[in-house]
């Protein structure tokens, strides 16, 4: 596992230059208003993971306290800049999501935005992220997932030969099944984009 993060770590280090610039292009085709609908739905002490250059930042409501992690130094430091330029004030930690460095019962809500899909064990994030939400606290999630269409589906299964093993990136996840799973009452649910998008709200 360590040298599997230290290789992830590296790709998203060399990602996070071009970062913005293609998540632009993404947001605007696949997720439109989606970041405001996951963070408007944080509240209290939120944890943010995977939080990548920060791009929802601003569209947290005021007066949560947030805390981000990234296994990626250098995302990290741009989530910084943005967050200076905000004058947005978040405690920003370099962070594995299969360890989260917290105490358990920590957060009200923790957020994670398209980052499940490449998460390498999924069910340990989750467990981790059940273990830092206090009684009651929500999870709160936006992914693309596997594609209803059946053709779709053998499409994704070809590019994620090519896609796992270069940037850890899986197509054919469903993460409301993991959430599931680890004992979380989902609480909302849609699938945006022909199913090809799933939201989530669940608690704990």
């Amino acid at each position: 596992m360590v040298g599997k993060q230290e290789k992830w770590r590296a790709y998203w280090d060399k990602m996070a230059a071009g970062y913005d610039k293609d998540m632009k292009f993404w947001d605007r085709l696949l997720y439109e208003g989606q970041r405001e609908w996951v963070c408007g739905r944080a509240e209290g002490e939120v944890l943010e993971v995977a939080i990548g250059t920060g791009l929802n930042l601003p569209f947290y409501p005021s007066g949560i306290r947030l805390t981000g992690i990234d296994i990626s130094d250098r995302m990290l430091e741009a989530a910084r800049a943005r967050a200076d330029e905000l004058g947005r004030e978040v405690d920003l930690r370099t962070g594995d999501a299969h360890r989260l460095p917290f105490e358990d019962e920590t957060f009200d809500t923790v957020v994670c935005t398209l980052s499940m899909c490449a998460i390498p064990d999924v069910d340990r994030a989750m467990r981790e992220i059940h273990r830092v939400l206090r009684p009651g606290g929500r999870f709160v999630c936006i992914d693309h997932v596997v594609s209803p269409n059946r053709l779709l589906r053998g499409i994704q299964g070809i590019i994620e030969r090519f896609s796992v093993p270069s940037a850890g990136e899986h197509l054919r996840r469903r993460p409301i099944e993991n959430v599931r799973a680890t004992g979380f009452d989902i609480k909302e649910s849609d699938r945006l984009k022909g199913g090809h998008v799933e939201r989530l709200v669940a608690t704990k």
